[in-house]
């Protein structure tokens, strides 16, 4: 009896999927099965991390995963081929057509040389990846070095660097210009020091705080006494921290005039429909910022809930896509570290950003005992883009704060 011939089969490209609106590339942490094990449609099969969370890559369909492109602890763009999975002609025709269904060649990974991190080379993926921000105040434009020659702009391209990475650069040229010369012999120096790659979270924060600080941000401060906090916080079960109460008392405070939290984009302000607060969320090599929608209209302990599930979450850096971006303000307890006054910077899709300090014992002037009696006080600060709010409106809007942090009855 003549044998069957084997069922013809087509390789279907495992695609690094699109992880978030604004996620260019994903640094691949494990695989979770080896080459020739069977797959179902929708298994994880691989574990990858970006910039805001540790997320899961699934099987697009069912079939043998016959080879494993993408290598641990290297990041891949959105798009790249990660491996390949066999499956079955007739089970894949709606997948394509061609024996081996392939992306664009220009997403594919590109093979790198193992070895100490180089300044002098350009990085494997920079050519592959290429971040998209989308929705953001202002152009993410650098500020740094200046009057830099289409060659040395072509330079730090190929190298991934922006004109921020050189504003300790001393130009030779005519009227300051940093010349090409100049910039070789900057990377060469750097070369003779000590170098470590910077985190994916690392790089994101400095991108975020560089295009931030394109805008004129201004700081104002007031001190508040938050012993009607500490009073409050002893009756509730579970007790909500300093932060939650400034981050409620920001929300109604913004429930009642969201103006001082609209973006100014071109010429006209543009109001936000809802009063999603982000906190921020001291992670491993830098800061998450969850969100809480609609914290106006949430409870203080709905608030208090929500709150410590999402700092767990963010701790592990597995926030869910809807509790990251798209919020108006954030909330920072720069306390936490001893400091008692800072000037935060808010994240570039947002106008304002509330800090706290660290409380301490302080005299207060008591007018109906005419006398000074001790509280405990703490520094509440206001950072915020100063085309959309002035000094005076910033001050409005923190006394406010201050009057519901003084009645936490009332969050």
């Amino acid at each position: 009896m003549t044998p069957m011939p084997p069922a013809p089969t087509i390789r279907v490209p495992l695609i690094m999927p699109q992880l978030g609106e604004s996620i260019a590339e994903a640094r691949v942490i494990r695989w979770g099965v080896a080459e020739g094990d069977v797959v179902a449609a929708d298994q994880e099969v691989m574990e990858v991390e970006t910039n805001k969370a540790t997320l899961a890559v699934t099987s697009p369909c069912s079939g043998r995963l016959v080879q494993r492109i993408a290598d641990p602890d290297r990041s891949y763009p959105v798009g790249a081929v990660l491996g390949y999975i066999e499956v079955p002609r007739e089970a894949a025709r709606g997948l394509g057509g061609a024996d081996e269904i392939r992306p664009p060649s220009s997403l594919a990974p590109a093979p790198a040389e193992p070895g100490p991190p180089s300044l002098l080379a350009a990085p494997p993926d920079v050519k592959q990846v290429e971040p998209t921000v989308r929705g953001l105040p202002v152009p993410a434009q650098a500020g740094g070095a200046s009057y830099m020659s289409p060659r040395m702009k072509a330079r730090m391209a190929e190298l991934g660097l922006h004109a921020a990475d050189l504003a300790g650069v001393a130009g030779s040229g005519a009227g300051g210009r940093v010349t090409i010369d100049d910039f070789e012999k900057f990377l060469t120096r750097l070369e003779q020091k000590r170098l470590s790659p910077a985190s994916a979270m690392r790089v994101a924060v400095a991108d975020a705080m560089r295009r931030s600080w394109t805008r004129p941000l201004a700081t104002v401060g007031l001190p508040v006494c938050l012993d009607a906090v500490l009073r409050h916080r002893k009756m509730c079960d579970p007790k909500p921290g300093p932060t939650l109460y400034a981050l409620r008392a920001l929300a109604l405070a913004l429930a009642e005039n969201s103006a001082p939290a609209g973006r100014l984009i071109g010429n006209r302000i543009v109001h936000p429909l809802s009063i999603d607060i982000g906190f921020a969320v001291e992670a491993e090599d830098g800061v998450m910022v969850p969100v809480i929608r609609d914290a106006d209209r949430r409870s203080l302990g709905e608030l208090n809930r929500l709150y410590n599930q999402l700092v767990a979450m963010a701790r592990l850096r597995q926030l869910p896509a809807d509790a990251t971006g798209g919020s108006i303000a954030t909330v920072t307890n720069y306390g936490t570290f001893g400091l008692t006054w800072a000037t935060p910077i808010p994240l570039p899709e947002q106008t304002l950003v509330l800090g706290m300090g660290a409380g301490r014992p302080a005299p207060r002037w008591d007018a109906e005992a005419r006398q000074f009696v001790p509280v405990i006080e703490a520094e509440i600060t206001l950072s915020f883009d100063h085309r959309v709010l002035d000094g005076g409106a910033a001050g409005r809007l923190l006394t406010r704060i201050a009057e519901l942090l003084d009645r936490p009855d009332r969050l």
